[in-house]
């Protein structure tokens, strides 16, 4: 077995990350990719849960409000996007022969299990990957803070925050700034203070009060997984200093 700097991690992964060239839906390319990026380090004993959002079919607060919907519907419809997600990635992964299983925070027991924390914690010591869908179950939570609650309560060594096409954490928002500075390391408190645009504030003070680093970084550099396990600096590394 190769050595790996961790033995569990939570992969959060943005419903927008399986757009690919598409403007909305689900394009098979980037499911592919995704699936063969967490395969690389399943295959070396790496206990993997995932979070995918649901941004590529429905996101809660923007479309909500045009379709004249009160915010707490509307994150309802986006969590039951999630599910859509995380059933294409399972098969994605079962295609090439990554055993998994799909939670949702929202029963719905003809598509997956229900979330159940220790039975989700065995699945991950039986060497499957788990897939959390559904957010946290409840209205006005991003999948953000449902990644850092999932990868407390399964006792993850790190949170991983692909991000799509961003290589790390920026002093200001690089798409917009050109000359925005990428930080190699940072903690909790100056996202939280500076405002950085990473990850919800709720989040990052999950994790820090749980004392789980972050790793961000830029999911379409292919191998960066492997990188990672291997204890390789990649992307932006957050952390208490």
């Amino acid at each position: 077995m190769v050595s790996n700097k961790y033995k569990r991690v939570l992969l959060k992964i943005s419903g927008e990350a399986l757009l690919g060239e598409q403007q909305f839906g689900i394009d098979p390319v980037p499911v592919e990719m995704i699936a063969n990026e967490i395969r690389s380090i399943y295959e070396r004993g790496v206990e993997i849960a995932v979070v995918v959002g649901g941004g590529n079919i429905f996101r809660g607060m923007k479309n909500s409000a045009k379709l004249g919907m009160d915010q707490a519907s509307g994150d309802y419809v986006g969590m039951l996007a999630t599910v859509m997600n995380a059933v294409v990635l399972q098969c994605a992964l079962k295609k090439i022969e990554v055993e998994c299983r799909v939670q949702t925070a929202i029963a719905m027991n003809q598509i997956a299990e229900p979330y159940v924390r220790h039975r989700a914690i065995r699945h991950l010591e039986k060497g499957r990957v788990v897939i959390f869908a559904a957010g946290t179950g409840n209205p006005f939570f991003t999948t953000d803070t449902a990644s850092a609650l999932r990868a407390s309560e399964i006792n993850a060594e790190i949170m991983l925050m692909a991000k799509n096409g961003v290589d790390g954490v920026y002093d200001d928002d690089p798409r917009v700034n050109p000359n925005a500075k990428k930080l190699d390391r940072i903690s909790y408190d100056d996202i939280i203070k500076k405002e950085l645009k990473v990850m919800d504030t709720s989040a990052c003070a999950l994790c820090k009060q749980n004392k789980i680093p972050i790793n961000v970084f830029d999911f379409k550099a292919e191998g960066s997984l492997v990188k990672i396990m291997d204890g390789e600096d990649v992307g932006t590394f957050v952390s208490v200093n």
